[in-house]
């Protein structure tokens, strides 16, 4: 039943620099866990999803639906790729039907930073994505003017750079995978997103090869969820 590790794994993603670190992620995951698999690779297939096109929509009115993952799972459900690997905090309340979560990672650090590149004035304007990110901030700065800010990683930061904004709140995850952690920032103490940090790979449901694969680093099984 076991996935034969001579033969590459077709793998659906978004097309930007975080999605790719994430792939890379989960492949030496994969690669360190079973050492048989040590040479195994994927053979990735990028797209762009609802959410990469649309930067207008600010994401503090969506609800938890499949902005971000929609053409990736597609990729699945319709053969192009055995998975596919998203943000887990991404995911719809509810996949296709004719999908399933295989594994969702241990991941890394699940806090969000406040990235600023100098100090900061009473009230600064700060790019954030959602009420949670602006209520930290206000908690540090209560009359700082926060706007939403859409985009990769790398977009807003140049954003930052190019002086639209004083300070931009990025999932501290991010700044790790990109190797950004040199960047001046503060941990900003709140809540997070659920599952922020980890990613999720998912497969065509019933697919135990998929299963079998990615078993050993799925945090839900190993925590006994």
């Amino acid at each position: 039943m076991f996935f034969d590790k001579n033969e590459p794994l077709t793998v659906a993603a978004r097309s930007s620099r975080l999605s790719r670190a994430q792939v890379a992620e989960v492949l030496q995951e994969l690669r360190t866990l079973n050492s048989a698999y040590a040479s195994f690779n994927f053979i990735p297939c990028w797209t762009e999803t609802r959410g990469d096109r649309d930067l207008l929509t600010p994401l503090r009115h969506l609800d938890k639906t499949d902005f971000f993952t929609d053409t990736v799972d597609r990729m699945v459900v319709e053969g192009h790729c055995r998975i596919a690997i998203h943000s887990a905090k991404d995911l719809p309340d509810v996949l296709p039907k004719e999908l399933e979560i295989v594994a969702i990672t241990k991941g890394v650090d699940s806090s969000d930073s406040l990235v600023f590149p100098q100090t900061l004035s009473s009230q600064p304007r700060v790019g954030v994505s959602c009420h949670r990110r602006e209520e930290a901030v206000k908690k540090l700065y209560p009359e700082a003017q926060c706007r939403d800010i859409r985009g990769t990683i790398d977009h807003r930061l140049a954003q930052l750079q190019e002086g639209h904004f004083d300070a931009v709140v990025i999932a501290e995850a991010a700044l790790i995978r990109l190797e950004l952690t040199h960047l001046n920032r503060m941990r900003l103490d709140c809540t997070t997103a659920p599952l922020q940090g980890q990613l999720a790979i998912v497969a065509r449901a019933g697919d135990r090869q998929m299963q079998e694969l990615f078993g050993g680093m799925d945090v839900r099984t190993l925590s006994g969820v």
